[in-house]
């Protein structure tokens, strides 16, 4: 995820972990403030089969990396990340990797990982006004000899609005560079392949105020890894854990056994890990997500009938210069999950001491329910008539997703998600508890 990050982090003395080197188990992923790309990593796990554990900012505090050899932290904003560890937890990563646990970070996560954030390795990001922060979609790369690239021939992967990154100091290794972007991906809403063809990259460089030209990154680091102490350190400004991607599921299998020495399990014992999870579903809190799912799904029509956005892929969309299309898209992808996950349930119901345990389970959820229907209903009302402002906006002027000379439109806008880049506002309360009840539904 693109962002501005500026930590002071040169103060922190964290002691490595005595027992990082010693786990009990291997992976631990952390959730906190992925939102989108926790999902999308989520199931891309599941899909390759790879074993690992979901932990909160909390557990990391608590001392919960002596028992895992890999910390994976996926995308989303790396300032929020960092507040969200604090102190305690930032240097609970530190002393884990400095003890000798991995560190592997896809896109924010590799963000979180730089001298910007926690300086788990010498490596600083490009300043916006020199990269390209807006680029999405299918990318060649150059890529080093490494065993994580067993098995890849066409190496073509994606990348979701990426930084990029400039090593600092010796030891560290390049294991992919970007190479030509395919025709078919984008910079800001513009397809890269209409573009190129008309040649009008530095025309519309001026017009939009950003660096556009996709060749802008050729050669710059995709993927590096390096030491930390005792610990290896992998960053990633691809996302492997793109839906439906192949070559990106042997990836993570092939990093999952660099990294943590595990291969992937059988569907056997995830089939049996699902059914094991508990119901914890009342008909009540049923319809009221249904509800509320539907919310989101309005939302997403109404943006399209307008010509606002278009899906890339199942859950990512693409979205016009002038609209927040993620903040929409991740609300709308991880109410679908949890509707689903509510109905998977509701068709199957507990067997043996699971069928009793009623009260326990189900009052969490349903509470989590209600708290997502108050801060959801107000922003979808909302939200709603912002679209049509926006949509009305474009055809008068100039119109970002920050900049617009509407008042009405800025007020609705600072309402739901603040005027900063990151997650703020009404949507940030929303989605927190949407992020929550996934979480514990996921868990159980």
């Amino acid at each position: 995820m693109r962002e501005n990050l500026k930590v002071e982090n040169e103060s922190l003395q964290c002691s490595p972990s005595a027992t990082a080197t010693s786990p009990k188990k291997k992976v631990a992923f952390l959730w906190d403030e992925s939102f989108l790309w926790g999902l999308m990593a989520y199931k891309a796990l599941k899909s390759a089969l790879l074993p690992f554990d979901l932990i909160r900012s909390e557990e990391i505090k608590a001392g919960k990396l002596r028992d895992y050899a890999v910390l994976f932290v996926p995308g989303g904003w790396a300032s929020n990340k960092l507040k969200t560890l604090g102190d305690d937890g930032t240097c609970a990563i530190k002393g884990f990797v400095e003890g000798g646990g991995k560190y592997l970070g896809f896109c924010g996560g590799a963000g979180l990982a730089t001298l910007d954030g926690i300086g788990l390795l010498k490596v600083k990001r490009k300043p916006t006004r020199i990269r390209v922060p807006s680029f999405s979609g299918r990318i060649n790369l150059s890529l080093a000899v490494s065993p994580v690239w067993r098995g890849i021939h066409e190496p073509v992967f994606q990348a979701w609005w990426p930084s990029q990154l400039v090593p600092e100091g010796t030891g560290i290794k390049i294991l992919a560079t970007y190479g030509e972007a395919l025709p078919d991906s984008f910079s800001s809403d513009l397809n890269v392949g209409d573009t190129e063809k008309h040649g009008r990259w530095a025309e519309l460089e001026g017009l939009y105020g950003i660096n556009l030209d996709p060749r802008r990154m050729l050669d710059d680091p995709a993927v590096l890894e390096g030491s930390c102490g005792h610990g290896r350190v992998m960053l990633s400004l691809v996302h492997f854990d793109t839906p439906n991607d192949r070559d990106g599921s042997i990836v993570l299998r092939n990093i999952w056994e660099y990294l943590g020495g595990v291969r992937h399990r059988g569907a056997a014992s995830d089939r049996a890990e699902r059914k094991a999870r508990r119901h914890m579903v009342d008909d009540d809190s049923a319809c009221l997500v249904s509800e509320l799912f539907r919310r989101c799904a309005e939302l997403i029509s109404l943006g399209t009938r307008n010509f606002l956005w278009f899906w890339r892929n199942p859950v990512i969309l693409q979205w016009r210069r002038g609209v927040r299309g993620l903040e929409y898209c991740t609300l709308y992808t991880m109410m679908k999950e949890i509707e689903e996950i509510i109905q998977d349930r509701l068709r199957s119901p507990m067997e043996g001491d699971d069928a009793g345990a009623d009260t326990p389970s189900i009052v969490p959820v349903r509470d989590r329910v209600m708290r997502i229907r108050d801060a959801l209903v107000p922003f979808t009302e909302e939200a709603g008539r912002l679209l049509i402002l926006e949509r009305e906006a474009m055809h008068g002027g100039y119109i970002t997703y920050e900049k617009c000379d509407n008042p009405a439109i800025r007020e609705i806008r600072t309402r739901l998600f603040s005027d900063s880049k990151s997650h703020g506002g009404l949507f940030k309360r929303a989605i927190d508890e949407v992020d929550a009840l996934l979480f514990t539904l996921l868990l159980h």
